[in-house]
């Protein structure tokens, strides 16, 4: 359970270093790629096997994460592109009841545990989700550009599985940072690309303050996904009952720091939300 609230906290908190680069006027993609290298530094240094250059491009776990880093990246992109074309509350939604799709995983490919309160406690959690996503003065439009919302759910989920999946069949306790800095470090590259061809078409200008923002970016994102992979790992933790509490309880505490913090204005929606978010974390806790 230690893993599980660390790997919330850790995700609540990006959630914060997003909304101060917008306060700060901080280039976001440029903070996300600097974010990327510095999380790639962190997962080498951090790493403690003795394992040479040819042995991680023959691990199990090699292409899988260069995959993910893959993943990272275009998800990333699709976010921007959802959020202008059909606004931030989708982007929430899609992305969050995505979570749906490594909960279904779990229980058919693993067999994991289900029964009634089980399932009542993940359909409560998927309305809560949507509840507290819904902002004030907001028109969900899923209608319009409806390829984009779907290509985030899809996209969202299928990264989660994925993660669980090397989890369960290549990823030791041992090698999760040269993982995560092979996961990390692809996602740099391509970013880096991107913005190499962003600088030469005259499309941007570089941020300096970008390197601070990735700075710190960098040392949560990978304190994030680190706890993810290590609360899967934990013997009597269930993916389906992890990604119902994990999701739930960003969503959830993100919503209530934006409310202390930034003096958020949440809606009768919202606090009901919150409600039923907390039911939901009891009932699949105690399931």
């Amino acid at each position: 359970m230690t893993y599980l609230i660390l790997s919330v906290a850790a995700s609540v908190l990006i959630v914060v270093i997003f909304k101060l680069l917008q306060k700060f006027e901080v280039n976001t993609f440029q903070t996300i790629v600097v974010n990327y290298l510095v999380a790639f530094g962190f997962g080498i240094s951090a790493n403690t096997s003795a394992i040479g250059v040819a042995d991680v491009f023959e691990a199990k776990w090699f292409y899988g994460s260069v995959i993910v880093g893959a993943m990272f990246i275009g998800l990333f992109n699709l976010m921007a592109w959802t959020a202008q074309k059909n606004g931030l509350s989708v982007v929430s939604v899609a992305s969050k009841m995505s979570v749906i799709i490594p909960i279904v995983f779990g229980i058919f490919l693993y067999q994991e545990s289900v029964g009634y309160q089980k399932i009542i406690g993940i359909i409560l959690a998927l309305l809560s989700v949507y509840m507290v996503s819904v902002k004030s003065k907001t028109s969900i439009n899923f209608k319009k550009n409806l390829l984009l919302p779907l290509l985030l759910f899809f996209g969202s989920g299928i990264s989660d599985t994925y993660i669980n999946y090397l989890q369960n069949t290549a990823i030791s306790e041992d090698n999760i940072p040269l993982f995560l800095a092979c996961v990390f470090g692809f996602a740099g590259s391509i970013g880096l690309i991107i913005l190499a061809i962003k600088k030469f078409r005259n499309e941007i200008q570089l941020d300096a303050k970008s390197i601070v923002g990735g700075l710190i970016l960098g040392l949560t994102n990978y304190a994030s996904l680190y706890y993810v992979i290590k609360s899967l790992q934990l013997p009597n933790m269930e993916s389906s009952t992890f990604f119902t509490l994990n999701n739930v309880a960003i969503v959830m505490a993100s919503t209530l720091t934006g409310l202390w913090v930034f003096k958020e204005h949440l809606t009768k929606k919202n606090w009901i939300g919150i409600g039923m978010a907390l039911i939901a974390i009891f009932l699949v806790t105690f399931a």
